[in-house]
């Protein structure tokens, strides 16, 4: 009985510890001087003109965001890189049959919406990477352009060889279109938006409304960013000045194939003209017009011409030195470049973070110093393919390793519910922040409407952890914003934090409309999100520089990767029985594509049985890594109310911690792409945006590439072992 009493008093000196650790004086004091008219009027500032890369009001912003973080007591310099960006010489679409139609490839002004008739400065709807192009072909229409959307085609007996196609926004990251497009064949590519997605089947449009309009035309790169992001030319390397470049002729992330974004009410006559099969009802958007497959009779003509020079990007790095732990780095970042004026992309969030500083900036002017040296970062390039972010840390990648502690990114940023996404290891960290920070709405915690949003709306298994588990799930990271380099290439822990869920800006985005007209009006309009948003992100850097025991949590970490590994397990049997009972239907004489019943069906050919993958490899890591990930947590709780702040035995520790997440790199890279070295989590090489988890293993089952699912899950496997051995020597430290 003593001796469950003395346990019982040391584990409760340890939970008052820990939940002292969890609402500091410092970083409440820090929530208390952030002010959300700064944040709106930083917005107003950044989002008075066009400002891309290369544009002279993009490095206005940049040397104002300079001058701002020097103010507020930062020690601040821009770093510049040079890289490929081309810009549109020549626009030009029409159709040529059966009748004629010139596409106008242009968004008017809205009299209301006073930066919108910028002209001379915006750059016109267009995607950027596309190659140069002069194509005239039928059309097809390919519904999303996902691989699975092509398949449908082959079913139907359809092909796009020699055709050009035309893909609606959404489902998949648009450079994923024109990229499976060229695999099937295709000469050229059409991206338009239907309103089924993001137009007035959604809500009222723009400016009555949120949504887009029909001349509204969604800019954005189209880079084969699933590859590598960054500068085409320099791969692996950051771009400066006296960095070896390829040609162009030999960049490897530029599009296959000619490619244009277009409005629906220049897509609407284009679709119209098409015959062929009637689409399935998963196909169909909201244009009043019987949607057909193709191919033709409608023939369109494509020409592209681009201005194929470089840019100069402008990065403001800021530092505040650490007292204690000054050569260890917590790393703060959003980008400062838009397509046209950038309110909420990335005004919402690079506003929040420059209030941010402004607020340590006071901190530190009334006497406090983080013991860890913060730098936060204003990237540029972000749009075009990560450019600014991804050359920083090529270009600092040993520095990286020796000093980076975690990278906390934001984008966007809008109303609603805290989403939270990245590096398992982080996940008790920022459901700790969460808990502390107050709902602009509800005044329940972040954390509170989070779960309730999920318990209420999330898929069954969601509902349960939410109602059970202390920390809510944070999603992993795929790619589209500044992180995936630090994660995904260098290793450092990453963080993806924004808010949103109750409005969109999904209808202006990269449009002439995504403007502090429309964000004021339709979105965060007293910017009491943004204030939330800087609560969340900066509290998280205050309290990883300010920890004496860095906050990584592993078991966190341990857990997910036992889901992976059943989710694996489950994908293959899934794969199994799909062919399985394919098989059985061919054997009968049961065929159930679909098809076109103007051509004469074939009889499916029988479908290899997927093998049997050996898991035990993985399984036995995983397992291996939760025990180790037990010992470590036990050991820290014991240890940390004993810890001597900067003593041999705590750096010795925390400089293990740091290299925890580089354990999960390989230096050989994924498959068929190197630059990606993260084995846990990548962005899908189908999917672009969207994150693959153990993407080795999981892409080679979806390729049908067994044997590499094999040689992937040994790879996982030791990348587990390696993690499993790091905690093990940092549990004995600590012991």
């Amino acid at each position: 009985m003593k001796s469950a009493i003395a346990v019982a008093a040391v584990a409760t000196l340890i939970v008052v510890s820990l939940s002292a650790q969890s609402a500091p004086g410092r970083d409440a004091q820090f929530r208390a001087i952030l002010n959300a008219k700064n944040i709106g009027d930083s917005m107003k500032r950044m989002s008075a003109r066009p400002h891309h890369l290369g544009s002279a009001y993009d490095r206005d912003n940049a040397e104002w965001i300079l001058a701002k973080l020097t103010e507020w007591g930062w020690d601040a310099r821009i770093e510049t890189y040079d890289v490929l960006f081309p810009t549109p010489k020549e626009r030009s679409v029409a159709m040529v049959a059966p009748s004629a139609f010139t596409l106008k490839l242009e968004e008017p002004a809205v009299t209301v919406d006073p930066t919108s008739g910028q002209k001379t400065e915006q750059l016109p709807g267009f995607n950027a990477y596309s190659i140069d192009g002069d194509v005239t072909a039928p059309l097809v229409y390919v519904n999303y352009g996902r691989p699975q959307d092509y398949d449908d085609l082959d079913r139907r007996g359809i092909s796009v060889r020699g055709a050009i196609v035309i893909a609606r926004y959404g489902a998949s990251w648009r450079g994923i279109k024109p990229k499976v497009a060229a695999e099937h064949g295709a000469v050229g590519c059409l991206i338009y938006s239907d309103p089924i997605d993001d137009g007035y089947f959604v809500d009222d449009v723009f400016p009555d409304g949120p949504m887009r309009t029909s001349s509204g035309i969604q800019r954005g790169s189209v880079m084969d960013m699933p590859t590598h992001p960054g500068d085409p030319l320099t791969p692996g390397v950051g771009a400066t000045a006296d960095a070896k470049r390829l040609d162009i002729k030999d960049a490897t992330t530029l599009t296959k194939i000619p490619v244009q974004p277009i409005s629906y009410s220049d897509a609407q006559p284009l679709l119209s003209a098409l015959r062929g099969p009637v689409v399935p009802q998963e196909w169909r958007g909201a244009l009043p017009i019987t949607y057909h497959v193709g191919p033709g009779p409608a023939r369109v003509h494509l020409k592209l011409a681009f201005n194929w020079g470089q840019a100069r990007v402008y990065d403001v790095v800021a530092r505040i030195q650490g007292s204690t732990y000054p050569d260890e780095w917590v790393i703060r970042g959003n980008h400062h470049d838009a397509w046209v004026n950038g309110a909420g992309d990335p005004g919402a969030g690079m506003s929040a973070e420059l209030e941010e500083a402004r607020a340590m900036g006071e901190l530190v002017k009334q006497g406090w110093r983080p013991k860890r040296t913060l730098v936060y970062i204003a990237w540029d390039g972000e749009e075009q393919a990560l450019l600014g972010s991804t050359e920083w840390v090529e270009d600092h990648d040993k520095d990286l390793v020796e000093h980076a502690v975690a990278y906390i990114n934001s984008d966007g940023n809008g109303r609603g519910f805290l989403n939270a996404s990245g590096s398992h290891s982080l996940e008790e960290l920022v459901n700790s922040v969460a808990k502390d920070v107050e709902d602009p709405e509800t005044k329940m915690s972040v954390w509170k409407r989070l779960q309730a949003n999920t318990i209420a709306k999330g898929s069954k298994e969601a509902r349960a952890d939410a109602r059970s588990r202390s920390d809510l799930h944070i999603a992993a990271l795929g790619s589209g914003s500044d992180y995936s380099a630090f994660l995904q290439h260098n290793g450092v822990p990453s963080l993806n934090l924004g808010f949103g869920g109750l409005d969109t800006n999904d209808g202006v985005y990269h449009s002439i409309y995504d403007d502090y007209y429309h964000y004021t009006k339709f979105l965060d309009t007293d910017f009491a999100y943004g204030r939330a948003l800087a609560q969340v992100a900066g509290s998280t850097a205050i309290r990883l520089a300010d920890a004496d025991l860095l906050p990584f949590e592993f078991t966190n970490l341990a857990d997910t990767v036992q889901t992976y590994v059943r989710e694996l397990e489950t994908l293959l049997k899934d794969r199994q029985d799909e062919v399985r009972e394919r098989n059985r239907e061919i054997e009968e004489g049961v065929f159930t594509a679909i098809r076109d019943p103007r051509r004469p069906l074939e009889a499916p050919k029988a479908e290899t049985m997927p093998p049997a993958i050996n898991f035990a490899p993985l399984e036995n890591a995983a397992n291996a890594l939760t025990q180790a990930a037990e010992r470590y947590h036990k050991a820290a709780e014991a240890a940390r109310p004993t810890l001597e702040s900067n003593s041999a035995a705590l750096r010795a520790v925390n400089a293990r911690l740091m290299q925890a997440e580089r354990q999960l790199i390989d230096d050989v890279g994924l498959p068929k792409r190197p630059w990606y070295r993260h084995l846990l989590y990548a962005p899908g090489y189908y999917t672009g945006y969207a994150v693959k988890t153990v993407p080795g293993v999981r892409e080679a089952i979806e390729q049908k590439q067994y044997a590499e699912a094999e040689t992937e899950i040994g790879r996982v496997a030791k990348a587990l072992d390696r993690e499993t051995a790091l905690l093990d020597a940092a549990t004995s430290l600590l012991r």
